[in-house]
């Protein structure tokens, strides 16, 4: 039988097809999406509208310098796997250069599976979790269901009330976050909680060099521009959390919890920043 920590592992590396592969990508999020010019887009783009960037192959021309020519936005983004999941599998490989007549509707799709996938990647990592162990049947068979209705067709994708859908995962995912906060202050604390954030708190530039935020409730926390140098995370809940321009620098984030790649991306950090596995060190904070 494998132990939890091989469950763990396995549940980790089974989040490969949720990252984003571009080479597998018919340039969904550079057409389907809109975005304005700001500090994030140099331009204005329509939804539906393919950026002036994009080339004949679905790859972006100018990828290697998107920081420096004022799309950092790009560079903070990721699908969850549903560009190649939407091109691939429910467009069967069928563009929307060559099949126009579906490019509309595949547009619609995209942004549904792109939800979809993002629930399947937080449920992946919440069935890792031991403290949230009686929740994983209940998180198993919502994956499963959620992954039905991703590989469904383009008709009953659109017809799919996602936010009803959302709300019942988001249920078990706040479950899951409490069990998980409180092992952690159990674990590091001897059960004493510390300052109390909540939800959707709005930390934008705070202080918080060197904090002690084991266990914290930062879900939905606005921490634009916020000092975490040093700061250690292990166990904070950070679904949804705000880190643009936050620094990192040096913090530990190896056991925090609802973690993505586009967090790190958007965040400040360097090489003594500790990671959870399986994540990628963004190249710009080597700059």
């Amino acid at each position: 039988m494998a132990t939890h920590q091989e469950h763990i592992q396995s549940n980790n590396n089974s989040r490969g097809h949720l990252q984003g592969d571009c080479e597998s990508c018919f340039g969904l999020c550079c057409v389907a999406l809109p975005f304005a010019a700001s500090s994030d887009f140099a331009i204005n783009k329509d939804a539906g509208k393919p950026c002036s960037n994009l080339q004949a192959d679905f790859r972006c021309g100018v990828h290697t310098k998107l920081r420096d020519i004022g799309f950092r936005g790009c560079t903070v983004y990721d699908c969850f796997g549903a560009g190649q999941k939407v091109s691939q599998v429910t467009y069967g490989g069928q563009d929307w250069r060559k099949e126009p007549g579906s490019a509309k509707q595949m547009y619609e799709v995209f942004p549904i599976v792109w939800q979809l996938h993002e629930l399947l990647w937080y449920m992946t990592e919440a069935l890792t979790k031991e403290a949230a162990q009686s929740l994983h049947p209940a998180l198993q068979e919502a994956l499963e269901e959620t992954q039905r209705l991703a590989d469904q067709s383009p008709e009953a994708i659109l017809k799919l009330d996602v936010a009803l859908h959302r709300a019942k995962v988001n249920e078990l995912l706040l479950r899951t976050s409490e069990l998980v906060r409180k092992d952690a202050v159990a674990k590091y604390k001897g059960g004493k909680q510390g300052k109390s954030y909540g939800r959707g708190a709005d930390l934008i530039g705070a202080k918080l060099k060197g904090a002690d935020l084991r266990g914290a409730q930062l879900r939905g926390a606005y921490l634009i521009a916020a000092d975490l140098r040093g700061a250690d995370l292990r166990g904070a809940d950070l679904i949804g959390a705000d880190f643009r321009d936050s620094d990192v620098s040096g913090a530990n984030l190896t056991e925090t919890l609802f973690l993505t790649q586009v967090q790190l991306n958007a965040a400040k950090g360097d090489a003594s920043t500790k990671l959870p596995p399986s994540f990628t060190r963004p190249s710009h904070w080597a700059k």
